[in-house]
């Protein structure tokens, strides 16, 4: 399964978009969408380079969600799921019970997961309580 355009525009209203490298909340380099690879600091990027940095994120993130979940998935799971790959990595998916209850076929309990994701650096961020609430809703949203 592709990530489409509505968990694109998901990823993209909460990492927002910064031409110029900064610092992310816990110190790591990022640009772009919320790109961190090979990010080093004074790094610049115009916009369509922004756009191919996400695209390319989205196709490395992609294989690993699909090698994790073992259940049937919607777009809109599949795409807050990725929402919340692409910020948090495939690793703590891996290891989330949010996953082991997707795994089991509890929808509904890996759904009440999202929320436990709210941290960073050991501190409770608004903007991560308000992503999660937007992934969770998508989750469990039915296609229309």
């Amino acid at each position: 399964m592709r990530t489409s355009q509505r968990g694109i525009d998901l990823i993209k209203s909460f990492e927002g978009l910064r031409l110029s490298a900064y610092q992310d909340s816990v110190g790591v380099w990022t640009i772009g969408y919320g790109t961190t690879r090979g990010v080093t600091r004074y790094m610049t990027i115009t916009v369509e380079q922004a756009e191919r940095m996400l695209s390319n994120d989205l196709r490395r993130f992609e294989p690993e969600l699909d090698r994790l979940v073992k259940v049937p998935l919607n777009q809109n799971q599949w795409d807050a799921l990725m929402s919340f790959v692409y910020n948090l990595g495939a690793a703590n998916l891996a290891s989330s019970t949010l996953l082991k209850l997707l795994n089991k076929g509890d929808y509904q309990g890996a759904a009440d997961q999202f929320p436990r994701w709210v941290n960073a650096g050991g501190k409770r961020l608004d903007g991560l309580v308000r992503r999660r609430a937007a992934e969770r809703a998508l989750f469990l949203e039915p296609l229309s």
